[in-house]
């Protein structure tokens, strides 16, 4: 970085799904036929309905600004979501609406986190938790899991993890990139422990709820005891493939929310308008089109299953929700095609990008060195390619 920027910059990292979609983007537009199985996009269109209520939004000229943290009606259809599908009562003022879910997660890090402040989180973990963490300057203290425990943690670790400076415990379930899922038991082991230490924050991201292939998503926002002190993070981009729309809220206590639109007044005030008004509808109408999304996530999912255990050497766990598989790939370490040398997941993930035209996103950027994340939101034909060309690659490596 040049001297005359803030020291701000050398806090954080890029996000790596983001470095390896501009690679990919790079190599195809070099005319390569590169098939993507790096980023979590759902590869569907909005739902109709919804792109109807946008319309009618544009000509109804809802194209002034809006209240910081969004629409009343908006805040309502939050409201009515909560209780429909997780038995949560939250008002209005509890709700507020921001650019995405990442910017929900910015808001209520940079509300709760001053310097030395730690942060727990499980690896493996979405690329941008740790990053915020940093931008706050607090202090990320990572729960290790494995393939081998499904990337779940025990109510042991976590407490032992505790310190005087920790703040908050952050975590998502279904998890991005391990597809793990909590059950209510075991959320409610996690919750014992949270009741004996009454100064931590629970973030809770639940971005992937729909996509979830064991059952009703069950949210630690549940448990009464402890209700206060969690933050509850979602939005309209996977489960209603709106990732462009950038449409996300928070749903926490009366001075978090607060602390939120304050933050988010100073950034980007409201969330777009449009968006805003498609998302009262999203939310409040038929989930006819996610739960279809989520049955052909379910089938690629399987075939992806199989695919890997084709693999030599790969070990994966199945994943419950979300739609990656995160298998461990160290079986590979040390292993040489006779020109590129595979000591690392970023080695093993530019290797399958150079020389099987297949972007994935590499473990280390999760938390996770041994592993690698490979995304199935893309169609089964290019899974398929994408898959065969990987096992072709890896079988020259010796």
């Amino acid at each position: 970085m040049p001297n005359n920027l803030s020291s701000l910059l050398e806090r954080f990292n890029e996000p790596e799904t983001l470095k390896m979609a501009k690679l990919a983007r790079e190599l195809r537009a070099k005319g390569i036929d590169i098939v993507d199985l790096s980023l979590g996009e759902p590869d569907f269109d909005t739902p109709q309905h919804i792109k109807d209520a946008a319309i009618k939004a544009i000509n109804d000229n809802f194209s002034h600004y809006t209240p910081v943290a969004g629409y009343l009606d908006l805040r309502e259809a939050v409201c009515h979501k909560l209780k429909r599908d997780n038995n949560l009562d939250y008002k209005p003022e509890n709700i507020v609406v921001s650019t995405g879910a990442k910017q929900c997660l910015a808001n209520a890090i940079l509300a709760i986190i001053d310097e030395g402040d730690e942060v727990i989180i499980p690896t493996p973990y979405w690329v941008t938790y740790g990053e915020l963490v940093k931008i706050a300057r607090g202090k990320v203290v990572e729960i290790d899991s494995t393939v081998e425990n499904n990337f779940k943690i025990t109510p042991q670790e976590l407490e032992a993890a505790i310190t005087p400076k920790t703040k908050m415990f952050l975590f998502s379930s279904p998890c991005n990139p391990s597809g793990a899922v909590y059950s209510k038991t075991e959320l409610k082991a996690l919750v014992d422990v949270f009741v004996k230490y009454s100064n931590i924050y629970i973030l809770s991201d639940e971005i992937y709820e729909y996509i979830n292939f064991v059952g009703k998503h069950e949210s630690i926002a549940s448990f009464n005891e402890i209700k206060d002190r969690v933050i509850v993070v979602n939005g309209l981009s996977k489960g209603f493939a709106m990732t462009g729309w950038r449409l996300g809220y928070v749903a926490a206590n009366i001075d978090i929310a607060k602390a939120c639109d304050k933050l988010q007044g100073q950034f980007t005030s409201a969330a777009c308008s449009i968006a805003q008004k498609a998302g009262v509808v999203a939310l409040t109408t038929d989930l006819t089109p996610s739960i279809k999304m989520t049955e052909e996530f379910a089938r690629r999912r399987k075939r992806v299953l199989e695919l890997v255990a084709e693999v030599p050497g790969l070990k994966c766990n199945n994943p419950e929700g979300a739609f990656y598989v995160f298998p461990d790939v160290s079986y590979y370490f040390g292993k040489t095609d006779g020109e590129d040398v595979i000591n690392s997941s970023a080695d093993f993930t530019m290797y399958l990008l150079n020389k099987a035209n297949v972007s994935s996103v590499m473990g280390a950027a999760f938390g996770n060195e041994n592993c690698v994340r490979f995304s199935f939101a893309n169609n089964i034909e290019n899974i398929e390619k994408g898959w065969a060309r990987i096992k072709a690659a890896l079988e020259k490596l010796k």
